[in-house]
């Protein structure tokens, strides 16, 4: 053979080898999808204190994990149990006000009964001798002085009536529904729940990261001190749109991590999101835009979802580590044979990058 037949040869090799890759690449992108552009990412948490004050201790280090409910730190409590003293004090008052207004109340419709007998007395006396006065038995001037009399005796009845509403009004409801009691109660419970959030503790386990807190520092409501990496991961891979053409909810994966070279771990699908950011159209008032570009083939939309481990980790890995996810969206033993080489080639890879 010449060495132009064996040239010859060497290009028709290659261009055999370039269409078979070419056709492999195509069949892979749709039946046994892959992708590098996947990563952990976990819920970080800011911890803040909902109350301000001085912080007395701390409980835990930097970098320790904790438990969920676990004390973090806690601020002086001395100023939160006297605010609780001080509406256990207003309780008190308002159950004794109210006791002083029922005295109150009882006197003003005593008050009332001794001005309704009266007034009825003089009623009587009114008409008596308002029928002398008819028949000059009594002077005018005596019947004049007794509905002058009777006069007054209405007015301070219905002065005494008047009292016993603006009482009543002051009382409010009996029982537990009573206004000022319900008042003072409010207070007495906001002040207890400002002694607990004198604690500040752990809403969920994970890792405490960043904190820089010492005793005696004063803290602010809602000032940041430190981050609370959870323990929780979510595995959330980014897929052309073309690729996730045959992938449905609890398809079967592989997912490889960049710090656990040459270890594959079995997922499967979560969740698949409903769109990207490019897809949201916000209504500012302004005309569209149309993207503008010179380019023949665009770059590939790319779409994320979410798949989740059937084993656990045999090590915590941190939030944002990288790993590549393999999907099996068909029911073929071929593509799920190839699909497994594939991610096999890439966990050996990691070991060299």
């Amino acid at each position: 053979m010449t060495p132009d037949q064996r040239f010859a040869r060497r290009v028709q090799v290659a261009i055999v080898l370039f269409i078979l890759l070419f056709a492999y690449f195509l069949a892979a992108d749709l039946w046994m999808p892959i992708t590098p552009q996947a990563q952990l990412t976990r819920p970080v948490l800011r911890i803040a204190p909902r109350v301000d004050g001085q912080v007395l201790d701390v409980a835990v280090a930097n970098n320790a994990h904790v438990e969920a409910g676990q004390l973090l730190f806690r601020l002086d409590p001395e100023p939160f149990r006297l605010a609780v003293r001080a509406t256990e004090l207003a309780l008190e008052q308002a159950a004794q006000d109210n006791r002083q207004l029922d005295a109150a109340l009882a006197a003003a419709r005593a008050e009332q009964t001794a001005a309704q007998a009266t007034a009825s007395e003089l009623q009587r006396e009114t008409a008596r001798l308002g029928r002398l006065v008819q028949s000059q038995h009594v002077s005018r001037q005596l019947y004049e002085q007794t509905e002058a009399q009777r006069q007054a005796a209405q007015a301070k009845l219905a002065a005494a009536t008047a009292r016993i509403r603006e009482l009543a009004a002051q009382r409010g409801a009996t029982g537990d529904d009573n206004l000022r009691l319900r008042q003072a109660g409010n207070a007495l419970a906001r002040a207890r729940l400002q002694l607990q959030y004198s604690e500040v503790r752990a809403e969920r386990a994970g890792v405490l990261s960043n904190l820089q807190l010492s005793p005696g520092a004063y803290l602010n409501a809602g000032n940041p001190v430190a981050a609370l990496v959870a323990d929780e991961a979510d595995i959330s891979a980014d897929f052309r749109e073309k690729a996730l053409r045959y992938v449905r909810l609890e398809d079967a994966a592989s997912v490889v991590f960049d710090a656990l070279p040459g270890h594959i771990f079995e997922a499967k699908v979560s969740a698949i999101d409903a769109g990207v950011k490019e897809g949201q159209l916000d209504a500012n008032g302004d005309l569209a835009a149309p993207a503008v570009s010179d380019r023949w083939v665009r770059d590939a939309q790319r779409q994320r979802l979410h798949v989740s481990l059937s084993e656990a980790l045999p090590q915590a890995l941190p939030s944002g580590a990288k790993a590549t996810v393999q999907l099996y969206p068909r029911d073929s033993q071929l593509a799920d044979l190839f699909g497994r080489l594939q991610i096999a080639l890439i966990s050996i890879l990691h070991y060299v990058y």
